[in-house]
């Protein structure tokens, strides 16, 4: 006997969708970081910000009793696409994880560089250039 009220599919459904949307996003933003296209990204968009927090609040208060009780298809469906948007979400996660250390490196070199071509002088210990301040925590 199958215990999914009627009014819980589409629920799942919900959750589907967006995670497709979610997906297509991602992609499209791993498309253009393996191209060099910063610019392109498509994550910083105010409608991709409200879609991302609607769909944290709909799989925080989801319940998955109602995904265990689904029809097969319906649960495949939903476990199918939950493990593409984790596999496509660490992805993206990865490659911007490369494209900070590597920006913050070019920095770190540049403020270096500036460091060195200054040079001491007598009678004068330069400062730091201070050229940006690393937050560890990100």
């Amino acid at each position: 006997m199958n215990d999914v009220k009627i009014q819980d599919e589409p629920k799942i459904e919900r959750l589907i969708a967006m995670a497709e949307r979610l997906i297509a996003v991602l992609e499209s933003d791993i498309a253009a970081l393996k191209a060099g296209d910063v610019a392109a990204l498509k994550t910083g968009d105010p409608e991709v910000q409200k879609l991302t927090a609607q769909y944290g609040r709909e799989a925080q208060n989801f319940d998955l009793r109602i995904a265990q009780a689904a029809p097969v298809t319906l649960r495949t469906r939903f476990l199918t696409i939950t493990a593409k948007f984790r596999e496509v979400l660490m992805l993206h996660t990865r490659l911007l994880a490369r494209v900070k250390n590597a920006s913050e490196g070019m920095i770190r070199a540049i403020a270096n560089e500036v460091d060195r071509m200054n040079g001491p002088r007598p009678g004068y210990k330069p400062q730091s250039s201070g050229a940006m301040v690393f937050n560890k925590v990100v």
